[in-house]
């Protein structure tokens, strides 16, 4: 949030987006074993920090600004006890059985 706040992103943007990225369980319809691939897919670190890396290096502000949004929603998951789903179920992280 500090480097969203340093580059003057809007912030009606950030909670708009914020919780974009649990569209992601939609892969739950399918079955409990794509749910979590497609899940923990959106919700690891690998893929929003690469992107922030990208924007930065090609200078896209929007890309950044999503970038950001998305690690900060996977940092608020960790935060409140959310971790990688396991293929048993969606209750089953690898933290703890929420």
């Amino acid at each position: 949030m500090y480097f969203y706040q340093q580059n003057n992103f809007s912030w009606l943007a950030f909670i708009f987006l914020l919780f974009a990225c649990n569209v992601s369980m939609i892969g739950y319809v399918i079955n409990e074993r794509v749910g979590a691939i497609v899940y923990n897919i959106f919700h690891s670190y690998i893929l929003s920090v690469t992107l922030i890396l990208v924007s930065t290096i090609i200078t896209l502000d929007w890309l950044l600004m999503v970038s950001l949004i998305w690690t900060a929603h996977i940092g608020m998951d960790r935060m409140i006890g959310y971790g990688l789903k396991y293929h048993s179920g969606f209750k089953d992280t690898h933290f703890q059985k929420v």
